[in-house]
């Protein structure tokens, strides 16, 4: 069959480029080697799916090149997706930090974006896989299938119990596109045997503030037997270098808290005084590491000075991540200088687009890397659809 375009991926970016370009007059064809589509939408969010966010700039985005989100994110909208999300009538709520999500089930947004193609006339074959990819004569071909537009929405390697492949990849490099290497984002980080006692106190979380590469997060850290995990580390992650250590403000201007603590209790040990602010375990821990066994009474303020310094500057050096299992996307990816920042279109092979987690681009967590599938597959579905009218 011929088409005007093949989209391969039917994952949030891939389904809303077929949609947009069919709805734009293009014949489209959607194939994917998943029984079913959007598999990653279904488990996001607790299932709920935190499609968006209400503080979606450039800036919450890593890239080689971090202005290349720009033109996509200016074109289409956080509000532009929420009004796609009302006028389909799925009830949402905010939560933290901007982070909208459905209050039913992530299912209706599949069902959506399904809506949405089915409105535009476009076919999808699941559990198909995608097999050899030619180009000659202007036309791709996949399988007996043929197109003069190709779109990669295969996604990147994170959670491959999803099906999850690097695939892109390949794909972008047997067309000549570099790709910036890839590694797991938005992951727990592992801790080695000098960090037991941290791993000990396992199922533990409490609000920090985490450094790492130059940024910084403000949200919750889940201590794990591997190591650290929960919101803050998954955001430090992304910028965290293999070798570097990370930084902990589990206690804010602890040095003040602990001299109010020592007049208010003068008969009470370090323990005591942390755990008027964080979890019992937490407090023993960080009691056991900074190692003052004395009254506060008979400690001087400048040695509860030094020990508010460790408790506002705890440092760790990771020993890695849990890898693409664990993590949520991928950052690196195929190289944004191959492509259209407007279109998505590859500048070396027109016709060639790559969209969503795809390519170079890392959203932060909270909604960011599906605004980008969103952003990135309008922009490449509008080129598309408008390539595609008669002339």
């Amino acid at each position: 069959m011929t088409y005007d375009a093949i989209i391969l991926g039917a994952g949030g970016a891939g389904l809303l480029a077929a949609a947009t370009a069919g709805q734009a007059g293009a014949r489209v064809l959607v194939v994917d080697h998943a029984s079913e589509p959007g598999k990653k939408i279904l488990i996001s969010g607790g299932g709920r799916c935190n499609f968006t966010n209400m503080g979606i700039e450039p800036g919450c985005f890593l890239s080689e090149n971090p202005h290349f989100v720009k033109s996509a994110l200016k074109r289409y909208t956080q509000w532009d997706f929420l009004g796609l999300v009302e006028a389909h009538g799925i009830a949402w709520h905010e939560k933290t930090l901007g982070q909208l999500f459905c209050d039913g089930s992530a299912r209706q947004i599949v069902e959506m974006l399904l809506e949405e193609c089915r409105r535009g006339g476009v076919e999808i074959r699941l559990s198909t896989p995608i097999g050899d990819i030619r180009h000659f004569d202007g036309q791709f071909r996949v399988g007996r299938d043929s197109a003069p537009n190709l779109v990669i929405a295969t996604g990147g390697p994170s959670i491959p119990k999803m099906g999850a492949t690097g695939r892109a990849y390949a794909i972008a490099e047997q067309f000549g596109l570099n790709v910036v290497p890839p590694r797991p984002a938005l992951v727990p980080l592992t801790l080695g045997g000098e960090e037991r006692l941290f791993k000990e106190i396992s199922g533990v979380a409490c609000p920090v503030v985490a450094r790492a590469g130059g940024a910084s997060f403000e949200e919750a850290a889940l201590f794990t037997h591997k190591g650290l995990s929960g919101p803050a580390i998954l955001q430090i992650s992304s910028y965290w270098s293999p070798g570097e250590a990370i930084a902990l403000t589990v206690l804010t201007d602890a040095a003040s808290r602990l001299r109010a603590a020592k007049r208010k209790m003068p008969r009470a040990h370090l323990k005591a005084a942390l755990a008027e602010h964080l979890p019992n375990r937490l407090a023993e821990a960080l009691a056991e590491k900074i190692g003052l066994t004395a009254e506060l009474g008979n400690l001087p303020d400048a040695v509860l000075d030094q020990a508010g310094e460790t408790l506002t500057r705890l440092t760790f050096r990771p020993t890695g991540t849990e890898g693409y299992a664990k993590a949520e996307v991928t950052a690196g990816g195929i190289d944004t200088a191959e492509l259209s920042s407007k279109t998505m279109e590859a500048r070396k092979l027109p016709g060639l687009y790559a969209i969503g987690e795809a390519v170079d681009v890392t959203g932060w967590l909270g909604g960011y890397n599906f605004q980008w599938a969103w952003s990135s597959g309008v922009a490449a579905g509008r080129a598309i659809g408008a390539a595609s009218k008669p002339a």
